[in-house]
């Protein structure tokens, strides 16, 4: 008898949610684990002198006593330590940091300084369940600096959507992943976001949901395209990508504006929200970007793109004085 798909898949999600079950339960223990041990030798150094070389010999005797028990050299021991450190005065980081590995903690807490930032990767990892590699991508491309500058630079019409979008899109998107030729097309550009479909959803956020490229509209007696559509499970709606391969320019609004009306007519269900629209130029004035969508009573964002990647300095200076008064 050969069963049907559906309960296959039935089966499939059991184990794949008892596995993930399982796997935040071992991280949950070992962080509790490494977390007690970084206590006590931080408490050791403070009271008792400990330095390099009684560490050293305390990884040998663990090394000696228990001996299947890998992960306690003298290096992961002072890690151990800073670990507890940088979070023992945080219970909301102490949480997040029992739901992942222990790899995941090293990178955010190595890699990352304030709360706010750390607060924000873990939940990024832990959300979008996301392995070594790519969290350290997120981490190595600024994509805390550059969604906090996203949130900064929402106009007020995104601001009053029924759904929440701050955390969601990016203010400039990084696309090292395209190797794209000199020079290229916007055809090129779209090719590339979609052969390379798994990076791109990466860097957009794992809640997109690819739907078409040159997704058609018929509106009269003519067909438009919108260059890629994908829907976000979250925000419950469509979201129009439109690309660019210019500067942006006030007149790009009125093109998404009419596909966002079309697709909320005739596309959009009755239990979606109002469709968004990202729109990707290849660079922008933030001046220019807020004179255009003042008057703007459309649900669109304008972000720019980079095909290689950025410096997190410069991020950072960004953030910082986009956040400084102006006066």
């Amino acid at each position: 008898m050969i069963l049907p798909i559906q309960q296959f898949e039935e089966v499939r999600q059991l184990i794949r949610r008892t596995h993930y079950q399982t796997l935040q339960f071992a991280n949950a223990t070992l962080s509790t684990l490494y977390w007690q041990v970084g206590l006590y030798l931080s408490d050791r150094v403070a009271n008792d002198g400990w330095g390099k070389a009684v560490v050293l010999e305390l990884s040998h005797y663990i090394a000696q006593k228990e001996p299947e028990i890998q992960g306690f050299s003298d290096k992961n021991l002072w890690r151990m330590k800073q670990f507890y450190e940088a979070y023992r005065a945080d219970p909301e980081l102490q949480s997040l940091a029992r739901q992942v590995s222990w790899t995941h903690n090293l990178l955010v807490f190595s890699k990352t300084k304030s709360k706010v930032e750390r607060i924000f990767y873990l939940n990024l990892a832990i959300q979008e369940r996301l392995g070594k590699r790519d969290l350290e991508r997120q981490i190595n491309t600024g994509v805390f600096e550059r969604t906090r500058l996203a949130d900064s630079k929402l106009s007020p019409v995104v601001r009053v959507l029924p759904q929440d979008i701050t955390n969601v899109f990016k203010d400039t998107y990084v696309f090292e992943f395209l190797h794209l030729p000199t020079p290229y097309s916007e055809s090129d550009l779209q090719r590339g976001l979609v052969r390379h479909l798994k990076q791109f959803i990466l860097e957009l956020g794992n809640d997109f949901t690819f739907v078409s490229e040159a997704f058609r509209l018929q509106v009269g007696s003519k067909d438009f395209e919108i260059d890629l559509l994908f829907f976000h499970r979250e925000l419950r709606c469509l979201v129009a990508i439109e690309l660019k391969i210019e500067d942006f320019k006030p007149d790009h609004i009125g093109q998404i504006n009419f596909y966002l009306e079309a697709l909320d007519r005739d596309v959009r269900k009755p239990h979606e929200n109002p469709s968004i629209g990202l729109l990707l130029c290849k660079s922008k004035d933030d001046e220019i970007v807020e004179y255009a969508m003042s008057r703007q009573l459309s649900p669109t964002l304008v972000a720019d793109y980079e095909t290689k990647l950025i410096d997190k300095k410069l991020l950072k200076n960004k953030l910082h004085d986009w956040f400084i008064p102006k006066l």
